[in-house]
This record gives structure tokens, C-alpha cells and sequence, in this order.
């Protein structure tokens, strides 16, 4: 998702060459009137379509603390890893308040950066583990939040951490282990990861009652509102109705990010299954291996793709008995069509 660096940029930035290379990006200048903006996306009454973000002095100076933050580490937004930091307090405040935070909640924020977001999540009332990566953001965040007991910093790639034994250490430490609760996570990730946290995430219903996240806009839209028989109906939409509700929440214009990325984020949350209620099938990893192959060979009838499995006549057999054409093809199937056709064929 990173947006190349201008190379008049020096390899040092001053905080001046910094507030110059982003002025020259953005399509407004920050001190402008802002608006979350909504366009074609899924009406609901938690969508922020027509709040007006008012320009206080904190948004002001949430921006040029960003970049301070950065220039005291003498960093510049890396773009092998991903980052681009918000520059307006006010839409971290959206997040939170889109996802419920409250006093006693304990939050894991992944790529926590300049802390902006994580001290929203503290204000809240939140306890909270930050996973991030850059061992810089890492030494900033840990001296910015010195004073407050309410948060736990890792140095580690999320993508190839274990999740849960962070959050038990956590919960041991702060003597909540065995607190029937489910935690959260909210956080704004590099969109360049956004699948392999998605991915990562969605099956921890035992652990986590929701996850909130800012990813690339028209990748939310295809998670929240799939639509079938067309070319962006694909594996992950049945994993993630497999494992979680998603709605879609509010578009986040890309000039409120730093440096700005050639796209819009947004804001989606994905409101996870605890395992008893996941879809009943007589085995989860076999499920998803025939939905995988069933769209490896996208543009193929199931009748072929799946022929693995059995006879192709079986295949259409089961589909009929459906109510499904022979002649199906896997954009065409929703999740408790695959979940049926699966557990009649592993009957055969």
C-alpha cells in the first residue's frame, strides 16, 4: 500500500522537509474542514456518512507531533513496511467509538506507531497490547507511554507471532485469566498485510468478541458486501463469513494518512463467531481445501474442479440436490451452499 517516496527528500528529513514532502501530497491542507465521506457503501446507523470532523487545535497539533515523533527518530514512513501514520485524532476517536471501547476492555493493537490510536484506546479505559514490528516505534512508544501500567509492547512481526500466548501472558499479568470475557482488537494495519491479518484473526472467536480495522477501502467494501457472480466474489469472502459477521463502517479519505497512499482506507468490523456457532461441517479443513480448489479453478464448473473428490456424475448429482444447476461454478455458491455441497459429498 506504500506510496513511493519522493526522491528530493533528503535520506535524513527535518521536520520541515517532512511538513513540506506531505503539503505537496495532500489534495487539502490539514487545517481544512474535514468530512468522512460516503460514497455508494452500505447504509446502517452506525455509518458515519455526514459527520463533520471540526479542525480543533489537538488535530492541529496531533499532525505536526506525528511527524515530530517521526523526526526525533530521525525515521521517515518506511514503505517495505507498510506505514502511514494518521494525522487526524478525530477518526482514531471514530474507530474506537465504532468499536465499543470501554473501562476494563483489553485491546491488541497491531503497528501501533506513534501511539496516536493507542492513546485513544488508554482514554478509553482500555488495557492494551501493541504488536509492532520497527524496533524505532517501538523505543517511541515505550518512552511516550512510560507512566501508564495500561500497556504491554511487543517487538514482533504480527504476521508470524502466536496471538494467544501474548494475550495470556497479558491476562496473567493482569490477573485476569479466567475473566469470561472476549477482547478486541482495533487497529490501523499496513493494507499490504491486511489479508494475512484477516486471516489470522477472524478464527480467534474464543478469544476476541470483535475485530476492527482500517484497510483499503474498496477491500472492505468486497469483505462486508460481497456480491456473487462477480469477479471480486472469491475464497476469503467464504472464510470470512465462515468465521465472522463484517460491516462495512466509514470511508477515510487518503489525505488524513502520512505519507498519503494512492487510496482511501475505511473503516470495517468484523464481529467474530464463537466455534459453536461456526458453520456445521464434518471437517473445517477439509471444507476449505475443497473451496479452495474449487476457485483455483474459478471459471471452471465445480462438476471439474472438485472431481478429486468423486466422480464428476456425483458431483452433479449433489449439486442438484441443492437446487443448484449442474453447470455451477464457485462464484455462484454462498457459504451455506459450499457448507451443504461439502458435507453431502464427504458422505459419498
Amino acid at each position: 500500500m506504500a506510496t513511493a517516496i519522493s526522491s528530493t527528500v533528503s535520506p535524513n528529513p527535518t521536520l520541515s522537509s517532512l511538513l513540506n514532502h506531505h503539503h505537496r501530497y495532500s489534495a487539502l491542507p490539514f487545517s481544512s474542514p474535514t468530512r468522512i465521506l460516503h460514497r455508494k457503501r452500505p447504509q446502517s446507523s452506525s455509518t458515519l456518512i455526514t459527520k463533520t470532523l471540526a479542525t480543533s487545535q489537538s488535530s492541529r497539533d496531533d499532525y505536526h507531533a506525528t511527524l515530530k515523533a517521526l523526526n526525533s527518530k530521525n525515521r521517515f514512513p518506511r514503505k517495505s513496511l507498510g506505514q502511514h501514520y494518521m494525522l487526524n485524532v478525530e477518526v482514531y476517536k471514530q474507530l474506537v467509538d465504532v468499536a465499543g471501547v470501554r473501562e476494563g476492555d483489553v485491546v491488541l493493537e497491531i503497528g501501533p506507531g506513534t501511539g496516536c490510536l493507542t492513546n485513544v484506546l488508554i482514554e478509553a479505559g482500555a488495557t492494551v497490547l501493541a504488536i509492532e514490528k520497527d524496533p524505532h516505534m517501538v523505543s517511541l512508544v515505550k518512552e511516550r507511554f512510560s507512566n501508564t501500567k495500561r500497556l504491554k509492547v511487543i517487538e514482533e512481526d504480527f504476521t508470524k507471532c502466536c496471538v494467544r500466548s501474548h494475550m495470556n501472558s497479558l491476562l496473567e499479568s493482569e490477573n485476569m485469566l479466567g475473566v469470561k470475557s472476549r477482547w478486541k482488537v482495533v487497529a490501523n494495519i499496513p493494507f499490504n498485510i491486511s489479508q494475512d491479518v484477516v486471516r489470522q484473526l477472524l478464527p480467534m472467536g474464543d478469544i476476541f468478541s470483535e475485530v476492527v480495522l482500517f484497510l483499503q477501502d474498496e477491500t472492505a467494501l468486497r469483505l462486508a458486501e460481497p456480491s456473487l457472480r462477480s469477479p471480486e466474489y472469491r475464497l476469503i469472502n467464504i472464510f470470512v463469513n465462515y468465521y465472522a459477521d463484517a460491516e462495512y463502517k466509514f470511508q477515510v479519505p487518503r489525505r488524513h494518512f502520512f505519507p498519503q497512499p494512492k487510496v482511501d482506507a475505511a473503516a470495517i468490523s468484523f464481529k467474530l463467531k464463537q466455534p459453536a456457532d461456526y458453520p456445521a461441517v464434518s471437517s473445517v479443513k477439509s471444507f476449505f481445501s475443497m473451496v479452495n480448489t474449487a476457485f483455483n479453478g474459478k471459471r471452471k464448473m465445480l462438476r471439474k474442479t472438485l472431481g478429486y473428490l468423486c466422480a464428476s456424475a456425483d458431483i452433479e448429482a449433489a449439486l442438484q440436490s441443492l437446487g443448484l444447476p449442474v453447470t455451477s461454478r464457485p462464484e455462484e455458491l454462498t457459504l451455506d451452499d459450499f457448507v451443504k455441497l461439502h458435507n453431502s459429498v464427504a458422505k459419498l
